[in-house]
C-alpha cells in the first residue's frame, strides 16, 4: 500500500515550518562534538593512510541535531542531555544556545567526559563514524519532568536509557506523544523504550540489528509493542511505516547529496514539527 496516512510525510518544508511555530518539543539524548574529515573515498578496512581534502569541527549528536531541526523549522526546542564540564561540553552547550534552543537542562558534569565523534565523508556524501559516547552518571532524577506537561511532543534517542524512560513515562501520564529515534543500540534498551513509544522510527541498520531484518514483514511484527506508528527510514528509497494496521510508503525527494551525516536526526526533528493538531494523545 502507499499513502501518507496521518504521518505527515507528504508535507513540504514550508508546511512544516508553518506548523512548527505552534509547538514545543523536548529532545533528550546525545550531543557530541564531530571532527569531520572530507576525503576522496572511505576507508577500505585495511591498514592505510588517506588524504583529507577538508576538515571541520562541528556540534552534533542525534537528539541535539533533532533539536536544531525543530528550531530551524520555527519551533520551540529544549535539549535535555549530559556532557562533561570540559571544552567540548561547553562548546556544544554554547552552539545549541546560539540556535535558540533551551539548554537549561543540558547538564555538564564536573567529573564527566563529553561525547566526541570522528566522521569521514566521501565525495558522494556517504560517511563513516567512530563515536566515543562520553562518560556521565546514568541517573535521571534531576530532570524537570513537570515541564513535560507543557510540551507538544517529546523525542529521545537510545543513548541515555534512564533519561528516556523517565521522559517517556511522564509523557504517557500527561498524554504527550512520544517519538523514538531508533538508532543502533542494545536490544534490551528497545525492549524498555518501545512499550512507552507512540512513534518509533528506526534506521535500516538499527532495525536489522534489533529484529534481524528491515523488510516490511519484519516491520509489521514489531507492531506487537503497540506503537501507534512504527517506521523505518531507507535512505534514498524513502520511508516505510505501519499505522492503524496498514503499510504505507513515501518516496524520498531527489536532492544533491553533500553529506548524509545527521540526515536521520533532521528527519526525526522535522517529523514532530508538523501540525500539532494531528497528534493523538498517547495511550495510557
Amino acid at each position: 500500500m502507499t499513502g501518507r496516512a496521518n504521518f505527515g510525510f507528504g508535507k513540504t518544508l514550508g508546511d512544516l515550518a508553518s506548523d512548527a511555530r505552534r509547538i514545543r518539543i523536548v529532545c533528550l539524548g546525545l550531543s557530541a562534538i564531530d571532527h569531520v574529515w572530507r576525503v576522496d573515498r572511505l576507508l577500505s578496512g585495511e591498514s592505510e593512510k588517506i588524504r583529507s581534502l577538508d576538515y571541520a569541527t562541528l556540534s552534533g549528536g542525534m537528539a541535539a541535531n533533532a533539536a536544531v531541526a525543530v528550531a530551524c523549522l520555527g519551533g520551540s526546542a529544549a535539549f535535555w542531555g549530559r556532557g562533561g564540564d570540559d571544552a567540548a561540553g561547553r562548546e556544544m552547550r554554547a552552539a545549541l544556545s546560539a540556535e535558540g534552543i533551551d539548554v537549561e537542562n543540558f547538564r555538564l558534569f564536573a567529573d564527566g567526559r563529553s561525547s566526541v565523534s570522528g566522521v569521514i565523508v566521501d565525495q558522494s556524501g556517504e560517511r563513516q563514524i567512530v563515536n566515543f559516547r562520553g562518560s556521565f552518571p546514568e541517573q535521571a532524577d534531576w530532570l524537570p519532568l513537570h515541564e513535560v506537561a507543557h510540551a507538544s511532543a517529546v523525542l529521545a534517542d537510545p543513548r541515555w536509557p534512564e533519561g528516556a524512560v523517565a521522559l517517556f513515562t511522564e509523557a504517557r501520564v500527561q498524554g504527550i506523544p512520544t517519538v523514538l529515534d531508533g538508532d543502533v543500540a542494545d536490544a534490551a534498551i528497545f525492549e524498555r523504550l518501545l512499550p512507552l513509544t507512540d512513534h518509533a522510527v528506526f534506521s535500516e541498520p538499527a532495525l536489522i540489528a534489533f529484529a534481524g531484518s528491515a523488510d516490511d514483514a519484519e516491520l509489521a511484527k514489531l507492531m506487537r509493542f503497540n506503537c501507534r506508528v512504527f517506521a523505518v527510514t531507507r535512505g534514498h528509497e524513502g520511508v516505510s511505516w505501519y499505522e492503524d494496521g496498514a503499510l504505507h510508503k513515501q518516496a524520498s525527494y531527489p536532492v544533491n547529496v553533500v553529506d548524509t551525516t545527521g540526515a536521520g536526526d533532521v528527519f526525526h526533528g522535522a517529523m514532530p514539527s508538523r501540525s500539532a493538531e494531528v497528534w493523538r494523545p498517547a495511550r495510557p
